[in-house]
């Protein structure tokens, strides 16, 4: 048995991409890498392995449906007080950093079709606890922006009930604390409708969160050709009241609203020939959501002068109403919103439990995170709990601050994915690649210097906040993760060639 490796060599062993992939197919010998104590069997449908069944429409579709509704539906209530009509430069900015790290996520999707995403390609090339670090970042990104858009669900639902039945929900069951209300009924009952239909089978959800991305996609663009009839240049002036520094934080403070990129990549091991389907899907995903977020920030800034956006609840609705004079497309928009905020809200839980699946099966977190029923192809537990831990979120928890650290996880996750691209290619070449970054190696530093730039403009608070997050990561790796790490496991058990940890 090789000697015990030291702390160091420990926290910075990779796990060979060879590996993942036979781990996400069912290939690997199961003597390769032992297994944690408890952990589910591998092969076959004994509860390791997740079930391909997902297409390029059904994937482009999470993309879309994780993205579009995250931001356009809320943020510019909080962007355009801070950028004026010059938001629409700040979706520029955070579509060309989303755009540079789009393509280095389909170069590491096609290569490493697994899921997990931005965790499993940092294990790959940087290290178990870069990786470790970066699953705590997907982890707080994906939670807080679950429970933040389930709470706004509850605005549109009441936005609807005004219009269409002349009635609303109380605000202290239809608001979150801090906003007047004490529980957040409608964001809970959201929460566990996307959990049923997440139990039931990753095809099935997928198939209707495609249904609902064509609603969302018809009512924005209905947004656009109306809220258009009422533009008015003047609405435009004083193009960017804040200067360049309001347009460089609402940029940083939006940017969370592209974490729709990041979950395509955690389907990877529920999509049909990945290598040429999840590079797709995320191009796709991202000209679909650049085009509509620039389109209806322009529209809605023409429509609605920028002092008006601060405060404002159902927002976008709110400017049909008043550029129309007439209630049905405001009815129209809202219900829109209600079936498009359900679909972000589904796919980011759903993001959420491939990405503890991963981490639970190579050992970082209790092995039941791994578990699959066997009639569903679903981690069930594992969608239970996190079903359960957002809607305590949204449910009970002001999420306003929270918005910024979402976004500070999400520039963190997409700068290690840019940095993996161009460690793979040196220690990797000779790598099957379905696609290549194009521009290499200027794309993927052009990437991290964008991740920076926004990183910067967050607000000093965000960092002591997110380093308490990671504090809290470190402590678990260190008590947990690092004694029941499987790769680890494989290196004094299975030392030699071959070693996992190479």
């Amino acid at each position: 048995m090789a000697s015990k490796a030291t702390l160091g060599r420990q926290i910075m062993r990779r796990k060979p991409v060879d590996l993942l992939i036979a781990e996400s197919t069912g290939d690997l010998d199961p003597t390769a890498i032992p297994l944690p104590p408890g952990a589910p069997e591998s092969g076959g449908r004994s509860g390791v392995h997740l079930r391909r069944s997902i297409g390029l429409v059904q994937l482009s579709a999470i993309g879309i449906g994780a993205t579009v509704g995250t931001g356009i539906f809320f943020v510019l209530n909080t962007a355009v007080p801070v950028a004026g009509p010059a938001v629409i430069f700040s979706f520029v900015i955070a579509a060309v950093t989303a755009g540079l790290t789009a393509l280095c996520y389909a170069e590491l999707a096609s290569a490493i079709p697994v899921s997990g995403s931005s965790y499993s390609y940092a294990y790959a090339t940087l290290g178990e606890v870069v990786a470790f670090g970066v699953g705590a970042c997907l982890l707080l990104e994906y939670g807080v922006s679950a429970s933040a858009v389930s709470v706004g669900w509850g605005q549109y639902l009441n936005e609807f009930f005004h219009d269409a039945f002349g009635f609303t929900l109380p605000d202290a069951v239809a608001q979150p604390p801090g906003d007047g209300g004490y529980v957040n009924v409608p964001a809970m009952v959201l929460v566990l409708l996307c959990c049923l239909l997440l139990v039931r089978g990753a095809k099935e959800s997928a198939r209707a969160n495609a249904a609902m991305v064509g609603i969302k996609l018809c009512v924005l663009v209905l947004f656009v050709a109306i809220a258009l009839t009422g533009f008015h240049s003047g609405n435009l002036k004083p193009f960017a009241p804040m200067g360049f520094t309001g347009v460089r934080l609402a940029a940083s403070s939006i940017f969370f609203s592209y974490i729709g990129l990041d979950a395509v990549s955690t389907a990877g091991e529920e999509v049909k020939d990945p290598h040429r389907t999840l590079p797709r899907a995320i191009i796709i995903a991202l000209v679909v959501v650049t085009v509509l977020y620039i389109g209806v920030a322009f529209a809605a800034v023409g429509a609605q002068k920028w002092s008006l956006f601060e405060g404002q609840q159902a927002g976008l609705a709110q400017i049909l109403r008043d550029v129309t004079g007439q209630t049905w497309p405001s009815v129209m928009f809202a219900l829109g919103a209600i079936v498009s905020i359900f679909s972000v809200t589904l796919v980011v839980i759903y993001g959420q439990t491939r990405i503890l699946y991963t981490m639970g099966r190579d050992g970082m977190l209790p092995p039941r995170f791994a578990q699959v029923s066997p009639r569903t192809g679903t981690p069930v537990w594992n969608t239970v709990v996190v079903s359960a831990g957002v809607a305590l979120l949204a449910g009970f928890v002001p999420l306003d601050v929270l918005a910024d650290l979402t976004s500070l996880g999400t520039l963190v996750a997409f700068a290690v994915v840019s940095v993996g691209v161009m460690i793979l290619r040196r220690t990797n070449p000779g790598l099957p690649r379905g696609f290549k970054v194009p521009g290499y190696p200027v794309t993927p530093v052009l990437s991290v210097g964008f991740c920076g730039y926004l990183i910067y403009g967050l607000h000093p608070l965000t960092f002591l906040m997110f380093g308490a997050w990671l504090v809290g990561a470190a402590w678990i790796y260190f008590g947990y993760s690092v004694k029941h790490s499987r790769v680890g496991r494989a290196r004094l058990d299975h030392s030699g060639a071959g070693n996992p940890s190479s």
